[in-house]
């Protein structure tokens, strides 16, 4: 059979995931916005954002395979199978869905065992983590900000992953929507009423600033802020639905709320 071997990848999480494969050699292109692994910002042409796509360019790369994302790179997706290129479209937006992405990318490159090898093991770290949370008889609600203006709550996998780690989501109801816009929660002050105990902000792309969410407006007696439990997870370790998110996204996430828990249990 004759797998892929020029394969553009136009999220970061298809890149990522070939190269802890090893399979690194058969991606001819990659998204602009890839920073991990490092290697393959200095390896790789950028060929995409998010949204956009340079098509001459992907063509002028001859792949034989083009992995998107979602709805929201439908046009390009188009774009490209009107030009005679083949496409194939994940759309993963909860744990699940980045498990089964792993494995769907083993088979499509003929590293199935592989594959299916890696997501064994990130299964098997988040059923660690959640028997040692599940004994917890106290658990953080936890308030996670994916952007600040307008203030945009956590997205399905994310709010997944806080609830593994022993969290409480206060927005969980709006984590299964997949577009942002009907993640915003309008009220700021509805956060002040949820009461958080832990604070994570994550603005896509951009630094979160800890100490100046104290200064909002009503918000000085959140648990949270009072206790200092206001802490950053960069985007690219939690944002991107792929390895990232079920290693050092989740690490990051169980090293706050199991340091709360601590406290709370005195240990």
């Amino acid at each position: 059979m004759n797998w892929p071997q020029r394969i553009i990848c136009m999220t970061e999480e298809t890149v990522e995931t070939l190269y802890l494969l090893g399979e690194q050699e058969r991606i001819a292109g990659i998204s602009g916005f890839t920073v991990r692994p490092p290697e393959a910002r200095k390896e790789k042409p950028k060929v995409s954002a998010f949204t956009s796509a340079k098509i001459p360019k992907i063509l002028d790369l001859k792949p034989d395979l083009v992995l998107g994302f979602s709805d929201l790179q439908a046009d390009i997706a188009a774009q490209l199978i009107r030009e005679g290129i083949e496409v194939y479209v994940l759309n993963h937006r909860d744990v699940n869905g980045i498990l089964r992405m792993i494995r769907s990318l083993g088979r499509l490159v003929d590293a199935k065992e592989k594959a299916h090898a890696l997501a064994n093991k990130y299964e098997q770290r988040i059923a660690e983590i959640k028997a040692i949370t599940d004994t917890w008889n106290v658990k953080p609600v936890v308030y996670f900000e994916e952007w600040y203006e307008p203030i945009i709550s956590g997205i399905g996998w994310v709010s997944e992953l806080v609830e593994i780690a022993g969290g409480i989501d206060c927005y969980a109801e709006n984590a299964k929507h997949q577009g942002g816009k009907d993640r915003i929660v309008a009220d700021p002050l509805e956060v002040v009423a949820k009461s958080p105990d832990i604070i994570i902000g994550s603005w896509c792309g951009k630094k979160f600033h800890p100490e100046k969410v104290g200064l909002r407006q009503g918000w000085a007696e959140v648990p949270a802020i009072k206790t200092g439990d206001v802490y950053e997870i960069k985007s690219a370790y939690i944002l991107q639905p792929g390895p990232a998110a079920l290693t050092d996204g989740l690490d990051q996430l169980f090293d706050i709320t199991s340091s709360w828990y601590e406290r709370q249990a005195g240990l």
